[in-house]
């Protein structure tokens, strides 16, 4: 027992408590909303989204605490069950099974009767585990040509596959991160800079070939605001509307003038917190999840290997690239395609893929010395 108890009290002294801590209070902020909504009766939220996200962050909060335990190298290894096991899920969006949500423009999403889930959150864990390992694995050959093609391939295929779907934001989540983890892993300056100078005529082709006319107008509305105020930009017009409604300090947790915004639970939840705890609150949320993705940033530079480094970098590159797009959404600089603020905006499955996310770093945190395990020790 006395054995057991130190390897806890161990384990709990290792344990990157600042980012669970944070990762918490920002889907405690998120149920909060939630509440709110369902509350005063705005947006359409019922009582069993807020039950399904207080769920959803307990469990999440256990699944990571269990995660920090286990080495992440034994977690990266198994990626011959995970792989298949995500491409079958995101396969079956293709089937009956899939189903595509209301004013939304993929097919991505599955209802299983009981359940509704989006297999393209299965999907980021499992290619940042899977990654990580490949690049682990393959870093003296990283920068062969025949060894880099693999690896593209690699990063390609979830790409493909969620661009398939319809879901661009998540395609751009995918591209983000294997960039980002791809860089880290030590790709030759030459491969840069050639990446950079085909990136011009790869866009002319997206432009003209790849994105469909509503992806086209979307972004153009940008360029030309006021276009289609009726249209395409009457959502983010509405959400600019409830951002800035709530002036310096918000109309308080149960207004009963809030601004209704479609899919305000979910893609557009910042709008619903500017106009409820005001300019203040928005900029300390945007300050709590700025410190998320800078703490997850240092633990990669903490890792003992460079595996443990890039499951970091492939977590940095989610958080931060759904930051960025989805509160561009709401400000008007980016285009509406459907991208959740992490721990913040309703969903079961986004938030348990987040905290599974977050589980993996503090696993590469906790275990960054050789001769640490929880549950059993070296000789």
């Amino acid at each position: 027992m006395n054995a057991f108890l130190h390897k806890l009290s161990k384990y709990y002294k290792r344990l990157d408590k600042p980012l669970l801590i944070a990762i918490t209070a920002c889907s405690a902020l998120g149920i909060a909303l939630l509440y709110s909504l369902v509350a005063t009766d705005t947006g359409g939220v019922v009582a069993r989204d807020y039950i399904i996200q207080s769920i959803s962050m307990i469990l999440g909060v256990v699944i990571a605490l269990v995660l920090a335990s286990m080495d992440y190298h034994n977690i990266a290894k198994l990626w011959f069950l995970y792989i298949p096991f995500a491409l079958v899920l995101v396969a079956l969006t293709f089937t009956g099974l899939g189903y595509q949500n209301a004013g939304a423009d993929d097919r991505a999403w599955l209802d299983l009767g009981f359940i509704t889930m989006q297999p393209a959150e299965v999907l980021k864990l499992a290619f940042i585990l899977s990654f990580s390992f490949h690049l682990y694995k393959d870093k003296d050959n990283i920068n062969h040509p025949l060894h880099l093609l693999f690896i593209i391939i690699h990063g390609a295929i979830p790409v493909g596959i969620v661009a398939l779907q319809g879901d661009y934001g998540t395609a751009i989540v995918f591209l983000m991160m294997f960039v980002m983890m791809l860089f880290s892993a030590g790709l030759s300056f030459k491969y840069i800079v050639a990446a950079i100078a085909v990136t011009p005529p790869a866009l002319y082709f997206l432009w003209n070939y790849g994105l469909q006319s509503l992806h086209k107008k979307r972004i153009m509305v940008l360029i030309e605001p006021g276009s289609d105020p009726m249209g395409l930009e009457y959502q983010q017009n509405l959400g600019l509307a409830a951002l800035g409604s709530g002036k310096l300090f918000g109309k308080g947790f149960l207004s009963d003038e809030f601004i209704e915004v479609p899919e305000m639970h979910n893609d557009f939840i910042f709008s619903h917190l500017g106009q409820t705890f005001g300019f203040v609150g928005s900029v300390l949320t945007i300050v709590l999840l700025a410190y998320i993705c800078i703490r997850v940033l240092s633990d990669s530079r903490k890792t003992m290997d460079l595996l443990g480094k890039l499951i970091c970098m492939g977590t940095f590159a989610m958080l931060f690239t759904h930051c960025f797009m989805n509160i561009g959404m709401v400000l008007k600089v980016m285009p509406v395609i459907g991208i959740p603020l992490p721990f913040l905006s309703a969903g079961g499955t986004a938030l348990l893929s987040m905290y599974v996310a977050a589980g993996l770093v503090l696993s590469c945190y906790t275990h960054n010395e050789k001769r640490y395990r929880m549950f059993y020790d070296y000789e």
